[in-house]
């Protein structure tokens, strides 16, 4: 495919300003049209009784995916698969480094500089852990036994309701956006591609481990139709659908027309999809963030840290390491981003809907894109700090130059 560097589109070219607007735009929306953003928001696909996949963000990210699936070379996406470094290094920051310090740096905000802030004697009630019976007035770890509305719940300070949320989000590597912020950032699409499919397989046998031990029960409950549903509607389906049309289409039409007329068309599609979901995501916590602006700031400032760290740590380690930009950039983004849809599934399937938990994941959703958009705006400002093509590609046989579809 034909990269022209310097055709930057209309929405890309004031991608900051649209999403400022956006922003702007949904949270209105959520405020003084609060009937028809609750509506869109409980267009869903429930799982036990918790909305998991929403249907009109399901849509948008079908829209933003398949561009970027159908401008995929899948001889790269092979090529991908047997560069290893990338590969190691992705999966290193992901499950050994960035479910420790998202607690630590969460413990350290909510449990001590901002615990005044929220309140000492701030409580919150959530379910009572799964399996476990105990009487009135019992202490389990640091929750005491309540009676509310004739239900047994578990009374916890509110600050760990807060860090509970925030463990689970830095235990879910993303799954699906991490494929526009790579698109986005120009970076190696099939590295990219090859990591969401191992990091899926990866959350099938460490998500529950070592977010079970970090939240201190034990073993998580792994959210399997959440994480199904997720990889199925957000991944797979725009893969199959990307891959088999761009065979169709350059078998009927040719590479030519493909590239020059069918990819130019479809070059806004995903920019444009994209404000869609970050009006739809702030439209539907509107009224939470005008009543509750402060609670979200304590959360978000933790969250927003930890991203930046990940992605700085990943992207020096890159340099240092001497990848190419078109690896360095998406390894980064895949470290610092969260599957955010795995991580409310748990959060309510654990501590309830209106949990302090479950609230702390939906912060994290609104905090995500906008910080992810910024930090693909640093990878391409600071390309030129990368070769082309990094020293150990160089060093490949020349058997694993692919031929293009």
């Amino acid at each position: 495919m034909v990269d022209k560097k310097n055709d930057m589109g209309f929405f890309e070219r004031y991608l900051t300003v649209w999403v400022g607007l956006c922003i702007g735009a949904g949270i209105l929306l959520g405020v003084y049209a609060p009937e028809f953003a609750k509506t869109l928001d409980s267009m869903s696909i429930n799982v036990n009784g918790a909305p998991i996949i929403s249907i009109p963000i399901a849509v948008c990210l079908f829209f933003m995916m398949y561009p970027i699936m159908v401008k995929t070379d899948f001889a790269e996406v092979v090529k991908a698969g047997r560069s290893v470094k990338p590969l190691t290094l992705t999966l290193f920051v992901n499950w050994a480094i960035k479910p420790f310090t998202m607690y630590a740096i969460a413990y350290l905000f909510l449990g001590t500089l901002f615990q005044q802030l929220i309140g000492t004697d701030a409580v919150d009630l959530v379910k009572m852990p799964f399996g476990l019976d105990l009487a009135v007035g019992s202490h389990y770890g640091s929750g005491t036994v309540v009676m509310s509305e004739g239900v047994k719940m578990l009374s916890v300070p509110l600050w760990r309701s807060y860090l509970a949320g925030c463990i689970l989000l830095g235990v879910a590597p993303c799954t699906a956006m991490v494929l526009v912020w790579g698109h986005l950032a120009k970076g190696n699409a099939g590295h990219t591609l090859v990591m969401v499919a191992i990091n899926s397989l990866a959350m099938l046998l460490l998500y529950g481990m070592i977010g079970g031990f970090l939240l201190g029960v034990g073993q998580l409950p792994v959210p399997w139709q959440a994480l199904l549903l997720s990889i199925s509607l957000y991944v797979a389906l725009p893969l199959v659908a990307g891959y088999f049309s761009r065979k169709w289409i350059i078998s009927h039409k040719g590479l030519p027309w493909f590239e020059q007329k069918f990819l130019h068309a479809l070059t806004p599609v995903t920019i444009i999809a994209l404000l869609l979901t970050l009006i739809l995501l702030f439209s539907f916590k509107g009224d939470v963030i005008i009543e509750n602006p402060l609670t979200i700031l304590w959360i978000a400032i933790p969250l927003a840290l930890q991203t930046v760290l990940i992605f700085a740590g990943t992207y020096l380690a890159a340099k240092c390491w001497k990848f190419s930009y078109a690896n360095a950039a998406p390894s980064a983004l895949i470290g610092a981003s969260n599957h955010f849809e795995v991580a409310i599934a748990t959060a309510v399937m654990l501590f309830g809907l209106s949990s302090g938990a479950a609230l702390a994941t939906v912060v994290g959703v609104l905090i995500e894109v906008p910080l992810m958009l910024a930090l693909v705006g640093f990878c391409k400002r600071t390309k030129n700090w990368f070769p082309n093509e990094s020293i150990w590609e160089q060093e490949r046989p020349s058997t694993d130059v692919q031929t293009k579809t």
